[in-house]
């Protein structure tokens, strides 16, 4: 009875070891919110793992690393310093929407529609710049 509950309990461990490590979202949470671009061959073979060892917990990492994109590699052309977006920052630590879109465009060559409804603005601790190594300015 010992040796049967032990293989029991050795058999939900893997499983549930290989679901934490099959999906790009944990590995890279940073990725998430990309639309397309080309798939990370890491991720795509952990979610494979997944699909081989257990078919319904594989399907769904990859359809969470498809909906979050957290399996497409990130575009080095789309990043920029957070030391340059200073420049939009005001003396009363609000931020010009127009400067921040136009020092975008001019980095990154795309034009991001800051002005959009579905737009979600989240506003910032003195604790996150710290994380970033910036000091706030304002």
């Amino acid at each position: 009875m010992r040796t049967r509950s032990r293989v029991i309990g050795g058999v939900l461990a893997v499983s549930l070891f290989t679901q934490l490590t099959a999906c790009g979202t944990l590995f890279y949470p940073d990725r998430r919110g990309q639309i397309d671009g080309r798939i990370d061959p890491a991720i795509a073979a952990a979610n494979a793992v997944g699909l081989l060892f257990y078919l319904i917990p594989g399907l769904i990492a990859f359809g969470i690393d498809f909906a979050t994109g957290a399996i497409y590699l990130p575009d080095d052309s789309y990043s920029m310093a957070p030391e340059k977006l200073q420049e939009a920052i005001g003396a009363d630590g609000v931020i010009d929407q127009a400067k921040l879109k136009a020092i975008i465009e001019t980095e990154t060559g795309r034009s991001l529609p800051l002005d959009a409804p579905r737009l979600i603005q989240h506003n910032g601790s003195v604790e996150q710049l710290a994380a970033f190594g910036l000091r706030p300015a304002a």
